[in-house]
C-alpha cells in the first residue's frame, strides 16, 4: 500500500476553465488504482454498468442511476471502476455560480441514487453542461459554466447531512471546525469564535445533523487519525501529537473509546487487509 496520490485541478486545454467533464472511459485509462486526495470536486453519474468506490473508508457499490460526489480533500479510491458509464466532472470550488449549489457545495461527502422522476432532467443538464465544456473557449466561459454546472447541482439534489437546519451556523461552526480541529477539541472555542453560547451552538448543530457539537468534533478527529495511520502510516504517538494530544496514551484512549480498538490495532488490521 502506498500514501495517498495528491491531485490538483489542471484545466482541460490550458484554457482556465473552472470546470471538465470526462466519461468512465477515459477514467479507466487514467486510473492508477491508487488512493487520492484532490483539491477539486469529483462529481461521478453513473448511466450504467457495476463498479464500486472508497470514500474515507466507506466502500460504495455503483449501478444505474448512482450519483457520487467527492467534495476537496476527501480520501477516495475508485477499487473498481468495471463496466460503468457515464460521466465524471470534475470543478474547483469557486465554481457553482448560484447561492444554493455553492451550498450544496459546501457539504459532505456523498453516494446516492438518483430518483427515477429527475433522471431525465439530470442527464439534459449533463448533456447541457457537456456541450458547454467542449465549446470553444470565449470570454465568458467560465461563467457560462458555473451557470450549467449550478443547474445540474441543483437538478442531482444529494442528501444534505444538514438540510434546512443545516445553513447558516451549523455551516460556519464545520468551517471552524475544519480550520482548527488539529490543535482545539473544546466546543467552547468554537462557540466564542463564532459568537455564540456553547448551548446555542449545540442546539443549531443538533438540529442539523442529529448530533451534538461534541460527537461532531469528535467524528472529525477520529477520521482524520485513520486517515493519517492508513495513507500516511504515522505511529500513534505522532498521529496524536499531529492532532494536538497532550501524549500518546490520551490519543489513544480517545481512539480506543469511539472506535473500539487502540490506534496501533486498527492500523495493523487496515493495513494487513490492503495487502
Amino acid at each position: 500500500m502506498t500514501g495517498i496520490r495528491q491531485l490538483a485541478y489542471q484545466p482541460p486545454r490550458e484554457s482556465g476553465a473552472p470546470v471538465e467533464t470526462m466519461s468512465f472511459a477515459k477514467l479507466r485509462r487514467l486510473d492508477r488504482g491508487t488512493t487520492e486526495r484532490g483539491d477539486f470536486h469529483v462529481l461521478a453519474v453513473v448511466r450504467r454498468g457495476h463498479g464500486r468506490v472508497s470514500i474515507d473508508f466507506a466502500s460504495h457499490p455503483l449501478a444505474a442511476r448512482s450519483a457520487v460526489w467527492i467534495r476537496p480533500g476527501v480520501v477516495h479510491r475508485w477499487d473498481d471502476l468495471g463496466d460503468l458509464a457515464g460521466d465524471l466532472v470534475l470543478f474547483v470550488p469557486t465554481a457553482p455560480a448560484a447561492p444554493g449549489s455553492r451550498d450544496l457545495a459546501a457539504d459532505a461527502s456523498a453516494c446516492w441514487t438518483v430518483p427515477a422522476a429527475q433522471w431525465p432532467l439530470v442527464t439534459a443538464a449533463l448533456a447541457h453542461l457537456r456541450g458547454e465544456a467542449r465549446a470553444v473557449p470565449q470570454a465568458r466561459t467560465g461563467e457560462l459554466l458555473g451557470l450549467v454546472l449550478s443547474a445540474l447541482l441543483l437538478r442531482l439534489a444529494p442528501p444534505s447531512s444538514g438540510g434546512d437546519a443545516g445553513q447558516g451556523l451549523f455551516h460556519r461552526f464545520r468551517t471552524a471546525v475544519e480550520e482548527d480541529f488539529r490543535v482545539r477539541h473544546d466546543v467552547a472555542h468554537y462557540a466564542r469564535k463564532l459568537g455564540y453560547s456553547p448551548r446555542t451552538l449545540t442546539r443549531s448543530v443538533q438540529a442539523a445533523t442529529g448530533r451534538s457539537c461534541k460527537d461532531y468534533l469528535c467524528e472529525r478527529l477520529v477520521l482524520e487519525a485513520k486517515r493519517l495511520l492508513a495513507h500516511d502510516r504515522l505511529s500513534a504517538a505522532r498521529c496524536g501529537h499531529r492532532l494536538g494530544f497532550p501524549d500518546a496514551s490520551n490519543f489513544s484512549a480517545f481512539f480506543l473509546h469511539h472506535t473500539g480498538v487502540r490506534p496501533g490495532q486498527w492500523q495493523s488490521e487496515h493495513l494487513a487487509g490492503r495487502v
